[in-house]
């Protein structure tokens, strides 16, 4: 049974992988779950410079969900450069650093200090606010897109991978956008933008007022973008957004996702990872599957 995936020149043992700022930089896990038997390791995301990321209270429960506000909070580059990537060294799994900045220029700072260092790939965070724009993400309209996209390519020496918000009126022109500036692949959903109120102080109860959701609650949305967007771009998808069980990551894969991103189901259970490894296992013994491509956009019409 061949579970291995291929996503930009990159092969992966599976295809299961962790979302961006769910698993820290591997450490916080690593006595839960054996980062061997992962297909990659998705770091948390890394700046330029130390960021301290938003005022507390700022992270809230949800039905079937959470939401969050944490402001990409990080050491920076360099103390990630020689504390976390040593540590993800040793493993058998492929790594790949999560880049988030507030300009073009900190994005390409973060980039070419990777350049030399034993990564695999570069996952960008688009969902950043461009302070040189008034504070709009990268990721919401598809010119902005294209243009960081295609700066961070003259850069990267590793395959770049765009992490797409959904918090846009049309996906799969996003998509569109990043593949023709040159992406090598897409990652979506990044965290629905979400509200919660307590009733009873009659107050915001996240401190920056809004936060991303995320969760099962979202995993319908997130299964529809990866659907339009596999029927938009030839690149490859990895998707997320909801996965809690082996069952669902197979969704994702009929959708037309080459890979699948676990993310807040980690906070619930740190075992997640492994057990939506297994359930695929599962699922192709059941299939009688002997490729795990077969599945890949193979959702009937």
């Amino acid at each position: 049974m061949n579970t291995k995936i291929n996503i930009a020149g990159v092969e992966f043992k599976n295809p299961v992988m962790v979302a961006s700022g769910t698993f820290g930089s591997g450490q916080e896990y690593g006595e839960f779950v054996d980062l061997n038997k992962l297909g990659a390791v998705v770091t948390k995301g890394v700046a330029d410079k130390p960021w301290p990321g938003n005022p507390v209270p700022r992270v809230a429960e949800t039905a079937s969900g959470m939401l969050n506000a944490i402001g990409l909070q990080n050491p920076g580059i360099d103390v990630f450069i020689e504390r976390d990537l040593p540590f993800l060294q040793k493993y058998d799994t492929r790594i790949i650093v999560n880049v988030c900045g507030h300009s073009e220029e900190e994005y390409l700072n973060v980039v070419d200090r990777l350049s030399d260092e034993k990564v695999d790939m570069l996952e960008i965070n688009v969902s950043c606010p461009n302070v040189k724009e008034g504070g709009i993400a990268f990721g919401t309209r598809p010119d902005a897109l294209y243009n960081i996209t295609s700066e961070i390519k003259k850069h990267a020496k590793q395959p770049v991978i765009m992490k797409l918000s959904p918090n846009v009126t049309d996906i799969a022109e996003m998509a569109r956008a990043a593949e023709n500036a040159g992406a090598d692949a897409i990652s979506l959903i990044n965290t629905i933008t979400g509200m919660k109120i307590d009733i009873n102080k009659r107050k915001f109860v996240l401190a920056n007022k809004t936060g991303g959701l995320s969760g099962p609650a979202i995993k319908p949305v997130a299964v529809r973008m990866v659907y339009q967007c596999a029927q938009a771009v030839k690149i490859p998808i990895i998707g997320m957004g909801g996965i809690a069980t082996g069952e669902d990551a197979i969704e994702f894969m009929l959708a037309g996702a080459t890979g699948v991103a676990v993310g807040m189901m980690n906070f619930h259970d740190p075992y997640a990872t492994a057990k939506v490894v297994d359930g695929i296992e599962k699922y192709m013994q059941d299939q009688k599957l002997d490729d795990i491509g077969e599945i890949i956009g193979a959702v009937h019409e």
